[in-house]
Parts: C-alpha cells; structure tokens; sequence
C-alpha cells in the first residue's frame, strides 16, 4: 500500500456531543470489505432517549476511487443527518453527523447507509421499563489487521448496569479486532421519559384517596340523617 500524502486537519465537529455512532459504525464496518480502514463512532444518549452522534469512516487515499467508502443517508432523515468530507493523517472519507433521532431513527439508518451489510451486522437499541438494552454483533473477519482502527464510544445519562465493553463515568468503550467478530452489550439504567412521574402519581393517589374520604363522610352523614328521621317518627 503506497504511502499517503499529509493531509489537512479535519473540520472540527459541529455536534454538541463529543462522542461517536454506535448505529454508523456497524452499518458501515459491512461496506469496508478487505483492507486498511479507519472508522472512529460513538453515540450520545439523552435523558428523553434522543441520540446524537457523529462516525468518522475513511481509507487511506480514500480508496476505492480517491474518495472512502460511500455513504447515503435517507431522504427523510435528511434533514438530521449531515454528510461531509473527512481527511486527516492520511485517510479521506466521510464524516456523518446527526441530532435527536428516536432509537427506532437510528436503527433505521443502518440499512440505508449500507445495504451490502447483509447478515454479517446486528444491533438493536430498546427500552425495558427504566433500562435501555443495547444489543449487536460487529463483524470485521473482512477488515485487515494493517492500519485498521475501529473504536466506539457510547454515553448515557443513567447508570451502567451491565457491559461487556469498557466502562466509565457513563461512558463504554469497545475497540474492536480485525478479523474477528465481537458481541456488543450493554444494560443502562435511568428513568423512562415517557412514564409517569412521581409527582403525577402522588397526585393521582391523592385525589382517589380525597374521593374515597368524601364518598365514606357522605355516608356517614346519610346514615346519620336517616337514623335521625326514623327516631323522630
């Protein structure tokens, strides 16, 4: 493989959140085939279970065909999801950026960005009351191990309960081998934005309890009036 001519430093990233797609990188991983490769993803979560994130794929020269592996994003999703070029210490691609996107959102992206993943990719990301559950296999039995440098970064508000990547202060990292295929799990713990709160419910049993009292009072003085009634008479 020839050597790559220097080049410029990347555009600095635009997103919020520093960390990188868990959903691009095993989309794209399929699209890489044999040979030198560079994808650098993670992903962001936030407390009302929106993803954001940005996924670094390139080769060096940009090979095949002078620009990276390709990538399309889905007309619907077109305003969320960014695509532009990436170049930096040798390797041109692309950089893929996007914003909010619901879990179903991003799981819907992988097979548009890379229809050629075929089987050799699975992951799924899902809610179970007050824990998210990451889910998914990367398969890089067709990545070379020369140069290649395949990370993912997740983050997530609440607490990790379960991983088999690298854990810490919220975040997991997984760096993953060439030629091999690797389980990514994860059990993250914290509250489900869309459930009740505790205030909700406290004031929900509160007014079942103020009814209850007033039916109970209301009886009472029904009775009372009526032994009072048929006293008199």
């Amino acid at each position: 493989m020839p050597d790559a001519a220097p080049a410029p430093p990347s555009t600095p990233t635009r997103t919020r959140r520093s960390l990188v797609l868990l959903a691009v990188l095993l989309a794209l991983v399929g699209v890489l085939g044999a040979g030198c490769v560079r994808v650098r993803a993670g992903l962001a979560v936030s407390p009302d279970d929106r993803v954001s994130g940005v996924v670094d794929i390139a080769t060096p020269d940009g090979s095949p065909g002078g620009q990276g592996p390709p990538l399309q994003v889905p007309d619907d999703l077109s305003g969320d999801v960014s695509v532009e070029r990436y170049e930096q210490d040798g390797y041109i691609g692309s950089r893929l950026q996007f914003d909010d996107l619901s879990f179903d959102d991003v799981t819907r992206v992988l097979p548009a960005i890379s229809p050629s993943t075929g089987t050799a990719v699975r992951v799924q990301m899902r809610r179970a009351g007050d824990r998210v559950v990451v889910s998914g296999q990367v398969d890089l039995t067709r990545v070379s191990p020369e140069s290649s440098d395949v990370q993912l970064k997740m983050a997530f508000p609440g607490t990790i309960r379960q991983t088999d990547g690298t854990a810490s202060q919220g975040v997991i990292s997984w760096t993953f081998q060439p030629g091999a295929v690797t389980d990514v799990n994860a059990v993250v713990e914290y509250p489900d934005p869309n459930a009740p709160s505790w205030i909700l419910w406290s004031l929900l049993l509160f007014a079942v309890v103020a009814v209850a009292v007033a039916i109970v009072v209301l009886l009472a003085m029904s009775s009372r009036t009526h032994l009072r009634t048929r006293a008199r008479r």
